[in-house]
C-alpha cells in the first residue's frame, strides 16, 4: 500500500486564487512602479556585519566546507554501493532525494549560488585534474582547450536536465541506492572529463544541470555578490576580479565584477573576493524580485532553459499523483509497451515539455499579433520567458517543502546507520508516524505553500509589466495572452498542490 501526503485544503486554494487575481489586477493596472534598487551591504549589518564579511573572505572556510561535503558525498557513494537495497533505509537515497535536493532548492532563495562554490563534483574534478587544494591551480592534466562555440550555451545543460529527470522519475533511481550512487559517480566523471579537456570550470558554466538550475533560480535570490562601490570598479584597469593574481585564479566563468548584473553564471567561488586589491567586492541583501524583473538580460538559450525548468518542475508534481501510475499503465496497454513502461513515460515527459512550450509560444505569437508585429517573435519569446521563472521556482519550493517537512524525521537513525545494516523495510505504522512528526505543523506548511504561490505569481505579473517597456512600450491589452499563460500555469500548480501526493519512498 502506498502512502500519500494530504493536499492543500480547498479553502486555502480559494484564498490563493482570490489573492492571486487581486494581486495580478493591482500590478497590471498600477500606473507607475518605483524600481527596487536599494540593497543592504552585508558588512553594514549591526554587530555581525564586519566579522561575517571578514570570515567570508577567508579561504579556509570554503575549503573546510568543500572537504566536509566531499566526505558526505563519499559516504553517499559507499552507502549506495554497499548498503541495504531498501531505499528508505539507505543514507544514499534518503540524503540525495529527500534531503539534499529539497534543501538545495530552498537554500537558493536565501543563499543564491553558494552551493556551486562548495559543490563536491567540481571539487573532486579540480583536485584530480588540477592537483591543487586551493589557490591558483596549475594546468595539471588539463588540455585547457576553449569550449567549442556550439557548446557555449545552455543547450547541453537543458539536455542533461531532461535526461536526469528521465532517470529520476522514469527509470526510478530514487528508489535504487546503487543507481543513485552510480549517477553521482557519473556526474563526477563528466566533471573530470570536462576539466581535463577545457579551461576553467566549463562543466559548471555550460554543462551541469544542477548548477544551471541553481543559476537560473538564483535570479530570485535574496543575496548577490556585487561591487561595494561601482565607481571603484569603473576606474579599475587591472581587472583582478577577471584575471586573478599570482595566487588567486581568474574568474572561472569569465565575469567582470564591475559589469555583473545577474547571478546566473556566478558560482560563488570567492576568487573576486580574494583578488580585488581594493576589497571592493562583497555580499549584499536585495529585493528577490529585482534581478528577474529588470536586471537580467534575455537570451535565446536561457529562455528555453527557463521554460524547460517550468515544464520539468510541473512534471515532478504530475508523476507523484496517485492516478499517474494507472494513466501510464493504460497508455502502455494502448501502445503495446511492456516491461517497465519507459516508452509510455518518455511519451508523457515529451508531451509535458511540448505542451508548456506550445502554450508559451502561442501566447507570444498572439501578443505579437495583437501588438501589430512591432517586434520579432524571438525577441518577445526571450524577453517574456522570465515570466516562467518565478512560476517554476515558487511551485518547486512549495513541492519540495512538502517532502522536506514530511519525510525528514528519520535522519538521525540514518546517520547512525548509513548502510542500513540489519534493518527492515519501512512499515505502514512507521510511515504514519512520519506524517505525525513533521518538522513544522501542517497549517504552517499550508501557509508557506500559499504564500509561495502568491509570491511567484506577483513577481510574474511585475515581470510582464516591467519588461513590456523594453519590447512593447505602451502595450496593455496585447499582453493579455502572456498574462493568461501565467494565470493558467499558476492555477495548475495550485491544483497540483491540492492533490494527495505519493511519498518518495
Amino acid at each position: 500500500m502506498t502512502m500519500t501526503h494530504p493536499g492543500l485544503p480547498i479553502t486555502w486554494a480559494l484564498g490563493i486564487v482570490i489573492t492571486m487575481l487581486l494581486t495580478g489586477l493591482g500590478v497590471m493596472l498600477i500606473r507607475r512602479e518605483t524600481p527596487h534598487n536599494r540593497v543592504i551591504r552585508l558588512a553594514r549589518l549591526p554587530l555581525i556585519g564586519i566579522p561575517l564579511q571578514r570570515l567570508l573572505q577567508r579561504p579556509w572556510l570554503q575549503l573546510t566546507l568543500k572537504i566536509f561535503l566531499v566526505a558526505v558525498f563519499l559516504l553517499i557513494i559507499a552507502a549506495g554501493l554497499y548498503g541495504t537495497p531498501m531505499a528508505e533505509r539507505n543514507f544514499a537515497t534518503v540524503m540525495t532525494w529527500n534531503i539534499w535536493w529539497a534543501a538545495l532548492i530552498i537554500s537558493i532563495f536565501f543563499l543564491g549560488t553558494t552551493w556551486c562554490g562548495v559543490c563536491p563534483w567540481d571539487t573532486l574534478a579540480s583536485w584530480l585534474v588540477r592537483h591543487r587544494l586551493w589557490g591558483r591551480p596549475a594546468s595539471g592534466l588539463s588540455l585547457n582547450l576553449k569550449v567549442p562555440k556550439v557548446l557555449r550555451n545552455l543547450w547541453p545543460a537543458l539536455l542533461l536536465l531532461i535526461i536526469l529527470t528521465w532517470l529520476e522519475l522514469g527509470v526510478g533511481i530514487t528508489t535504487n541506492p546503487k543507481a543513485t550512487a552510480s549517477l553521482a559517480l557519473l556526474i563526477v566523471v563528466l566533471a573530470v572529463i570536462s576539466a581535463a579537456l577545457y579551461e576553467d570550470k566549463a562543466f559548471c558554466r555550460f554543462f551541469c544541470p544542477v548548477g544551471r538550475t541553481v543559476g537560473a533560480y538564483s535570479q530570485l535570490s535574496l543575496i548577490e555578490l556585487r561591487p561595494i562601490e561601482p565607481d571603484i570598479c569603473a576606474r579599475c584597469d587591472t581587472l583582478e576580479c577577471y584575471r586573478g593574481d599570482e595566487n588567486i585564479a581568474p574568474c572561472p566563468t569569465h565575469l567582470v565584477m564591475g559589469r555583473l548584473t545577474q547571478n546566473t553564471y556566478c558560482i560563488s567561488c570567492g576568487n573576486c573576493l580574494q583578488s580585488c586589491p581594493e576589497q571592493n567586492v562583497g555580499w549584499q541583501i536585495r529585493s528577490p524580485s529585482r534581478e528577474a524583473i529588470q536586471d537580467a538580460r534575455p537570451r535565446w538559450d536561457e529562455a528555453w532553459f527557463i521554460l524547460g525548468l517550468l515544464a520539468l518542475t510541473s512534471f515532478h508534481g504530475i508523476t507523484m499523483l496517485p492516478a499517474w501510475e494507472s494513466l501510464m499503465t493504460g497508455l502502455a496497454q494502448q501502445i503495446g509497451d511492456s516491461g517497465n513502461l519507459l516508452i509510455s513515460f518518455s511519451l508523457g515527459l515529451g508531451l509535458d515539455l511540448a505542451v508548456v512550450v506550445a502554450l508559451f509560444a502561442l501566447a507570444v505569437r498572439l501578443t505579437q499579433w495583437l501588438s501589430g508585429n512591432r517586434q520579432g517573435f524571438r525577441q518577445i519569446f526571450s524577453t517574456f520567458s522570465f515570466v516562467a521563472l518565478p512560476l517554476a521556482f515558487a511551485y518547486h519550493l512549495a513541492h519540495n517543502l512538502n517532502h522536506l517537512v514530511r519525510e525528514s524525521s528519520d535522519l538521525t537513525a540514518l546517520i547512525s546507520n548509513p548502510l542500513g545494516t540489519a534493518t527492515q523495510p519501512l512499515g505502514m505504522m512507521e510511515k504514519h508516524t512520519r506524517h505525525l512528526q513533521m518538522l513544522i505543523s501542517q497549517d504552517s506548511l499550508f501557509l508557506l505553500q500559499a504564500l509561495l504561490m502568491i509570491f511567484g505569481f506577483w513577481i510574474a505579473m511585475r515581470i510582464i509589466r516591467h519588461r513590456r517597456n523594453g519590447v512593447l512600450p505602451g502595450a496593455t491589452w496585447s499582453l493579455l495572452p502572456i498574462v493568461l499563460f501565467a494565470v493558467l500555469i499558476n492555477l495548475f500548480h495550485v491544483w497540483l498542490l491540492m492533490q494527495p501526493m505519493t511519498m518518495r519512498m
